[in-house]
């Protein structure tokens, strides 16, 4: 037990970390920024599929097999990170132009994005309590959208009046939520509790790439840069296959 207590809380303290990658954007320039982040994107979309259908999916059948419990725990996975980007999206302002309204928006922010990185926790520690390397794809799995995503926070944190380095220590505090996840997830750490969670994960991950991640790639319409993305598509996919033979 203590092997799967030094994976789950060295995975969620690097995952926590990632929160501090906008200090890195200051120094490139937002056309450039913005160009290499649709590849993350790509690389993301493929890594979070990867995960769900090669790691999580068989693991639950080999289980339980697949059962109507099944399906209802991943229609209500889906359901979960449905509400959580609808709640976001219900309590963002269109009056920019006023302050009080931009820093609500961050603070929402901040708050959709807690309780996210909170869900992060609880998967990470699911997966390390099924096997080790099922916790690591995982961890991947999540490190490879916390990358966009956090870069995506920081910008919004300083778009609703933050300063620099108050968005850092904020997006950092509310990416430390996910080690509280990981915690609870270790103290709950019975068969059942698994057996809920995992599809749940499964769902969310497979919700952000084909709800969030996809869409945005479809704004590309360039062949060259479109091509760019499918081979990164691809690429996060076939990490995550790459995983199955450490398993094994």
């Amino acid at each position: 037990m203590f092997q799967i207590w030094l994976y789950s809380l060295s995975s969620v303290i690097i995952v926590s970390l990632i929160s501090l990658i906008g200090v890195f954007t200051l120094t490139i320039k937002d056309d450039i920024l913005k160009k290499l982040l649709i590849f993350f994107v790509s690389s993301s979309a493929g890594v979070l599929l990867g995960d769900a259908f090669f790691h999580i999916f068989p693991e639950i059948i080999n289980q339980s097999g697949y059962t109507i419990k099944l399906g209802f725990l991943l229609i209500l996975g889906i359901f979960i990170f449905f509400m959580l980007e609808k709640y976001i999206h219900w309590h963002h302002c269109h009056e920019t132009n006023n302050p009080e309204h931009l820093h609500h928006l961050g603070m929402m922010n901040l708050f959709g994005d807690g309780l996210h990185n909170f869900l992060d926790g609880l998967i990470i520690a699911a997966s390390y309590l099924v096997s080790i390397p099922l916790g690591l794809a995982s961890t991947l799995a999540i490190v490879a959208h916390e990358i966009p995503q956090e870069i995506s926070d920081f910008g919004v944190l300083l778009h609703s009046g933050f300063t620099k380095k108050k968005a850092l220590l904020y997006n950092l505090l509310s990416a430390l939520v996910a080690v509280v996840g990981t915690v609870l997830g270790l103290f709950l750490r019975n068969g059942n509790f698994r057996q809920i969670l995992l599809p749940i994960a499964a769902a969310g991950f497979i919700y952000i790439a084909t709800a969030d991640l996809i869409p945005e790639l479809h704004k590309e319409t360039k062949i060259s840069r479109s091509l760019l993305q499918l081979f990164s598509f691809i690429f996060g996919i076939f990490i995550m296959y790459l995983f199955t033979f450490y398993e094994n």
